[in-house]
């Protein structure tokens, strides 16, 4: 028993060992094979370097600043310095007994009153102050044949305007439409001249009280307001406004009416056509009575309307115009701006602080009697 158990023990230490050997020889052959697969990578070469740059050269930069919070004092109530607002601005424009503009005055020559009373001028009195202007033209019958003269009595006036001096039209008719907002550019103003069209009915008082409430709104000491307006006056009463509404309405805002009438070259043309009519006989007469009464109602609307247009550039502190012809418009928008450049701005701070939206009447007079100065008749106080 013991001799056959000998003799198979070195068989099997002989199978082990063989089969330990062909695992080891397989290891190596699949570790070979996947060498031999895998792919393998060129050697990539170290880029240059690059020459450093003199901002690098000089290291990182230093540390961000930080500020101090200065101590925070505290206030006494009545340190506290209260800022008047009431402070007005009144456009005054003067002239001799010639006509002739003064633009050499200064704040001794004037004197201010409020309802009378006398108002004190600090030393900032008189200030240069740009202007805004609207330029607003009546597109009904009565001037739609003449708009190319208004576009070039336009173009004329915007040319002597200073750099800062804004501009803004608006054409009204049956409609009031604003044809160009407010602009420094003078293309942009001929541009918006151009889509000027004719059309029927006149609301005029419509267009002013817009005017006043849209394009200026609320009173503003950053420069002088103005609206010159081409146009017989004549509202058909196809709008919503009165002329009492309209004129509140440029006060509040402070606004400046420069009043170019054609009611003198209607009134002409009227006066002409009247005189045929009454040149002829009787019979022509009797035949024509319905066209002799018409005319001569529109001479009186033409009176009353250049009275009601006189009384709203006066109390605006404004002038009204009467061209004689449409060829004169050149020359009257040229006399309008030479005087917006030499028109004042006194400045003044009412010794009145009511706060109670009440109108003020305001005077100005110069030193110098033989000079007669013009502005508007007063305005609104600040309502609280």
């Amino acid at each position: 028993m013991k001799s056959q158990a000998g003799k198979t023990r070195p068989l099997l230490l002989l199978f082990l060992f063989v089969a330990v050997s062909l695992s080891l020889l397989d290891l190596r052959i699949v570790d070979a094979q996947k060498k031999r697969t895998t792919p393998q990578r060129a050697a990539q070469p170290k880029p240059t370097p690059k020459p450093r740059t003199a901002l690098e050269q000089m290291g990182a930069p230093p540390p961000v600043p930080t500020l101090k919070e200065k101590p925070v004092q505290e206030l006494n109530p009545d340190d506290i310095v209260k800022v008047d607002t009431t402070e007005v601005m009144f456009p005054v424009t003067v002239r001799d007994a010639n006509g002739q503009l003064v633009n050499n005055l200064t704040r001794n020559d004037f004197r201010v009153f409020e309802d009378n009373t006398a108002q004190p001028l600090s030393d900032l009195a008189l200030r240069q102050v740009p202007v805004d202007v609207i330029l607003m033209v009546d597109a009904s019958s009565s001037v739609a044949n003449n708009i190319d003269d208004f576009r070039r009595a336009a173009q004329g006036f915007a040319a002597k305007l200073a750099a800062d001096d804004r501009i803004s039209l608006i054409k009204f008719d049956d409609r009031v439409e604003l044809l160009q907002d407010w602009t420094k550019s003078r293309f942009q103003l001929q541009r918006a001249l151009n889509r000027i069209e004719p059309g029927m009915y006149t609301r005029f008082n419509d267009a002013l009280l817009l005017a006043s409430k849209e394009q200026f709104g609320v009173p503003s000491l950053k420069s002088r307001r103005a609206v010159i307006v081409l146009s017989d006056g004549l509202d058909n009463g196809q709008g919503t406004t009165t002329l009492e509404a309209a004129l509140q309405a440029m006060i509040r805002a402070q606004v400046t009416a420069y009043i170019v009438s054609n009611t003198e070259i209607s009134r002409a043309a009227k006066r002409a056509e009247l005189d045929t009519l009454l040149g002829g006989g009787d019979a022509s007469v009797r035949f024509n009575q319905v066209n002799i009464d018409r005319l001569r109602l529109g001479l009186q609307a033409l009176d009353q309307s250049e009275q009601n247009l006189a009384q709203l550039a006066r109390a605006t502190g404004g002038r009204l115009y009467r061209p004689l012809t449409f060829d004169a418009l050149e020359s009257t928008y040229a006399e309008v701006a030479d005087e917006l450049r030499h028109q004042y701005a006194l400045y003044f701070t009412p010794l009145n602080k009511t706060r109670d939206g009440s109108f003020r009447r305001v005077r100005v007079e110069t030193v110098n009697p033989a000079y007669r100065p013009q502005t508007r008749v007063g305005y609104y106080a600040p309502k609280s």
